[in-house]
């Protein structure tokens, strides 16, 4: 259990849970497939059940709350549809003579679709997530704020509250800036990677890959006025990521040195292994936040 990627929501009142509580409420909202006409559905699962394992509807290292949500959607190829639609239009004007409206249009595919749903076959895909209580952090593994907020919104509608903000309110532009063009805080080296936007009405993007950021060509830019609007780099030796100026972190790789240290766990002992990745996993993104909250004085205006 790696995440790949991070949406970082911080925690702005106490909080607490109960480990019965969170279970019913969880087991509530557990997900359930779609039914003959559903287009979509969504619910918790076990955070094991991707393994093929089934358990608790959460689990919990460290006062780090791992929860799942599952969703069920109907894969319905839209040329399907239009062409079954365009059939049945070129029929009903031989016969009439006459052109079929846009609301008449509308209505017969509505028809189609309902007729073909039950055809249809099925995509599952799962948004992982934990609630960290020690550090007041709940992470989302999604590139997207659409994936992140609706699992924001699902735990919230279990259990009751959720008050959180986003790990920051303001663009980190200038913080990013300031790693490329002046110096790194310690513990953070950049990679070969970064995208630069200009400031002006054209909106200009500069992307670059494999390029040195301490070369002429990216100074250029910068000199131009472009600011950093993502960058990449290496934390503490444990992994490699994408710095977003929104404060999102993108395209995490974990470090061989780290996911070694869950290679005396055997393969087939899949909880086990989980579990112990998840618990690596888990407190290492909530040291690299915790480093960030300080390196990007996030402090000041998160809360």
């Amino acid at each position: 259990m790696w995440f790949k990627n991070v949406k970082a929501y911080q925690i702005t009142q106490p909080l607490s849970l109960d480990e019965g509580d969170l279970e019913r409420a969880l087991n509530e909202h557990a997900f359930r497939p779609c039914g003959s006409q559903d287009l979509a559905t969504m619910g918790f699962a076990s955070p094991f059940s991707q393994a093929g394992k089934q358990g608790t509807m959460f689990h919990v290292v460290q006062q780090r709350f791992w929860i799942t949500l599952k969703k069920q959607e109907k894969i319905l190829p839209g040329a399907v549809v239009n062409a079954e639609l365009d059939e049945m239009v070129a029929k009903i004007e031989m016969e009439t003579g006459s052109p079929v409206g846009k609301k008449a249009k509308a209505d017969l595919k509505q028809e189609i679709q309902t007729r073909l749903l039950p055809q249809a076959f099925t995509k599952n895909t799962y948004t992982h997530g934990f609630i960290s209580l020690a550090d007041n952090l709940v992470v989302v593994d999604a590139s997207s704020d659409g994936k992140a907020e609706a699992f924001l919104a699902m735990v919230r509608k279990a259990i009751g509250s959720l008050p959180v903000v986003p790990f920051t309110r303001r663009s980190l532009q200038s913080e990013l800036t300031h790693w490329v063009t002046e110096s790194t805080p310690e513990g953070v080296g950049l990679l070969e990677e970064a995208e630069l936007k200009s400031t002006d009405d054209t909106g200009s993007v500069i992307r670059c890959k494999n390029q040195p950021l301490d070369s002429e060509e990216i100074s250029i830019h910068l000199d131009a006025g472009k600011l950093v609007q993502k960058v990449a780099f290496e934390y503490a030796e444990t992994l490699t990521a994408i710095m977003c100026e929104d404060g999102a972190i993108k395209r995490i790789k974990f470090t061989d040195r780290i996911k070694e240290e869950t290679d005396d766990v055997p393969k087939d002992q899949v909880e086990a292994r989980l579990d112990a990745e998840f618990a690596l996993m888990s407190a290492e993104i909530c040291t690299l936040l915790n480093f960030l909250r300080g390196a990007l004085n996030l402090n000041d205006d998160s809360l």
